[in-house]
C-alpha cells in the first residue's frame, strides 16, 4: 500500500504544476465569461431605463429588460451542441479559445450600443444581438471548461477539480458586483447612466487576451488525445452517440433545472426584486448579489471534496430538502421586513445549501457521458435545462408576482424545480471514484 501511494504521488508531482496553471487559466477564463454574461443582470434596472422605457407600469420596463437577459439563454442549447461537438472533435483548448473570443465580441457590442434615446429601436436590437452572441458562447463554454477540468483530475479528485467551475463563476459575479457598487458610489446617477455602465461592460473585452494565453500555455487533456488517436481509423459519429444516451441527457437536464432555477432566483432575481418591488436602491440589490457569491467562493472546494468522498448522488441530494423547507419562509421574511440586513442574511444563508448541491451537480454532468461526447453531452444537457427554466427564472418570477399579486410567488417556482431535480437524481448513476474511460 505504501509503495502504491508513493508511486501515485510521484506521478502526480510531475503534472501538478501544469494542472495548477491549467486550473488558474480556466478559472480566469470562466470568471470573465460569467462576468460578461451575468453583469447585465446587476444592471437590469438601469438597462430598463435606457433601452426599454415603454409603458406606464414600472414593472414593464424591468420585465422587458429581464426578458432580454433571458434571450441569451435561448442560444445556449445551440452553442452547447455546436461548440461541444467542436470541443469533442478539435479539442477542449480550441473550443475554450473560441468561446472567449465570442464573449469578448459580445462585450464590445454592449460597450458601443446606443441607447433608445440616441437611436430608437436600433439600441435595444444591438443589445439583443450581443445577448444572443454571449448566450451562444456560454452555451459551449460550460461543458468545455468543466470537461477540461475533470479530465485533468484522477478518479478520486474529479469533484474537487470541477468545484473550480463553481468558484470561478462566483468570482466573476463577485467582481462584477464590486465594480457596479464602486462605480455607483464614485459616479453621479447621471454619469452612471451616461457612460459608467459602458465601462462595466468594457471589462469583458479582456476575455480576448486570456484566450491567447490558453492557446499558447495549456496542453490538451490526455483523455481527449487518447480518444482522438483511437478514432483515427474510423471517425466517430458523435450525433449518433448523443442519441444513444437519452437517459443520461434526461437526467442531466432535470438535475440542471433543480440547480439553475434556485441560482437565478436567489442570487439574481432577489436583488432585482429588492429594487423593483421593495423600492431599495440599486446598490442594495447589487450587494445582495455579491453576498450570495460568498458561500460558493468559500465552500466550493469543500463541496467538491465531499462529493468525492461520499458520492455525487448523496452530495446532490442532502441540501435539496433544506431548500424545500426554507425557501417560502425566506420570501416571507424578506417581503415583510424590507431591510438590507434581512435581505443580505437571507441570500447568504440560502446560498450555503445551494453551493453544496451545485458543485456535485456540475461534476456528475460530464461523468455521465463517454469521452467522445463528453463536452457536447454535458453542454447540451446543461444548456437545455438552463434555457427552459433557469434563464427565464427572473422573468417568470417577476411575471408570477405581477399575475398573482403575491411577492412570495417565486418560491413555488423553486419548489417545482427541486422536485424535478429529485426525479433526475433517480435516473443518474453514481459516478464518483469510478474509472470513466
Amino acid at each position: 500500500m505504501t509503495t502504491r501511494t508513493t508511486s501515485f504521488d510521484l506521478n502526480h508531482s510531475k503534472t501538478r504544476p501544469a494542472n495548477h496553471r491549467a486550473i488558474a487559466a480556466i478559472c480566469l477564463g470562466n470568471a470573465l465569461e460569467f462576468y460578461d454574461f451575468l453583469v447585465y443582470s446587476m444592471l437590469a434596472t438601469l438597462m430598463a431605463r435606457l433601452f426599454f422605457p415603454f409603458g406606464d407600469d414600472p414593472l414593464i420596463p424591468l420585465m422587458l429588460s429581464l426578458a432580454v437577459f433571458g434571450t441569451g439563454f435561448v442560444m445556449r442549447p445551440l452553442g452547447g451542441l455546436l461548440i461541444g461537438l467542436y470541443a469533442d472533435r478539435a479539442g477542449r483548448r480550441s473550443a475554450m479559445r473560441l468561446t472567449l473570443w465570442l464573449m469578448a465580441i459580445g462585450s464590445l457590442l454592449f460597450t458601443l450600443a446606443p441607447t433608445y434615446a440616441q437611436a430608437g429601436l436600433a439600441g435595444p436590437a444591438l443589445v439583443i444581438v450581443a445577448r444572443l452572441l454571449q448566450g451562444f458562447a456560454v452555451g459551449g463554454q460550460i461543458g468545455t471548461s468543466t470537461t477540461m477540468l475533470m479530465e485533468y483530475a484522477d478518479k478520486d479528485t474529479r469533484g474537487y477539480y470541477c468545484s473550480w467551475q463553481t468558484f470561478s463563476q462566483s468570482l466573476g459575479i463577485f467582481l462584477g458586483g464590486l465594480l457596479v457598487i464602486g462605480l455607483s458610489n464614485l459616479l453621479t446617477p447621471e454619469a452612471m447612466d451616461s457612460w459608467g455602465w459602458r465601462l462595466i461592460f468594457a471589462v469583458g473585452i479582456l476575455a480576448a487576451p486570456v484566450s491567447e494565453y490558453i492557446r499558447h500555455r495549456l496542453d490538451e487533456t490526455e483523455a481527449h488525445r487518447a480518444s482522438h488517436a483511437r478514432a483515427r481509423p474510423a471517425p466517430v459519429n458523435r450525433l449518433a452517440l448523443l442519441r444513444a444516451h437519452p437517459r443520461q441527457l434526461c437526467a442531466g437536464v432535470l438535475l440542471v433545472i433543480g440547480a439553475t432555477v434556485p441560482i437565478y432566483v436567489i442570487q439574481f432575481y432577489l436583488a432585482n426584486h429588492a429594487i423593483g418591488v421593495l423600492g431599495m436602491p440599486l446598490r442594495t440589490g447589487t450587494w445582495a448579489a455579491i453576498v450570495a457569491c460568498l458561500p460558493p467562493l468559500l465552500l466550493s472546494a469543500h463541496a467538491g471534496r465531499l462529493s468525492d468522498r461520499i458520492g455525487r448522488r448523496k452530495a446532490i441530494f442532502w441540501p435539496l430538502p433544506i431548500l424545500l423547507l426554507v425557501i417560502y419562509p425566506a420570501f416571507l421574511v424578506i417581503n415583510q421586513n424590507p431591510q438590507i440586513s434581512v435581505l443580505l442574511a437571507v441570500v447568504f444563508l440560502l446560498s450555503i445549501p445551494l453551493t453544496y448541491t451545485i458543485v456535485p451537480n456540475l461534476a456528475i454532468l460530464p461523468e455521465l457521458f463517454p469521452v467522445e461526447i463528453r463536452a457536447s453531452g454535458m453542454s447540451l444537457a446543461y444548456c437545455i435545462g438552463v434555457a427552459l427554466f433557469g434563464g427565464f427564472a427572473q422573468f417568470f418570477s417577476a411575471s408570477l408576482v405581477s399575475l398573482t399579486g403575491s411577492p412570495n410567488a417565486p418560491a413555488w417556482y423553486i419548489f417545482a424545480a427541486i422536485l424535478l431535480a429529485l426525479v433526475g437524481l433517480r435516473l443518474a448513476p453514481e459516478t464518483a471514484g469510478r474509472e470513466l474511460d
